[in-house]
């Protein structure tokens, strides 16, 4: 199991930038695939970046592409999530999340055993 702590969110203006960390504790974070999802209010939690344990292959959702950066730093078991010239529709609950073991980057939630409680990133207009 992983254990997943979140922390560096919090109110920005719409342009600005935030960076996220989720340190993990664990035996299996260095062999894990990790995630970040976020949920909006009123909307149901989505995918937003992943990066593979092994490659360092990440994954993006599209509306991130070119605006967010994930990612890790082993020997410090966490993983990070840069984020630049965010938008008021960043707004949300991000999460990290674990998926351990894992041969591919997954973006499916069912794929992620261990998840943090999550921390607010506000982007006002």
């Amino acid at each position: 199991q992983v254990q997943l702590v979140e922390s560096g969110g919090g109110l920005v203006q719409a342009g600005g930038s935030l960076r996220l960390s989720c340190a993990a504790s664990g035996r299996t974070f260095s062999t894990s695939n990790m995630g970040w999802f976020r949920q909006a209010p009123g909307k149901e939690r989505e995918f937003v970046a992943a990066i593979a344990w092994s490659s360092g292959r990440t994954l993006y959702t599209d509306s991130v592409k070119g605006r967010f950066t994930i990612s890790r730093d082993n020997a410090k078991n966490t993983v990070y999530l840069q984020m630049n010239s965010l938008k008021p529709e960043d707004t949300a609950v991000y999460y990290c999340a674990a998926d351990r073991g894992a041969l591919v980057v997954r973006t499916a939630q069912l794929a992620y055993e261990d998840w943090g409680q999550g921390t607010q990133v506000t982007v006002s207009s």
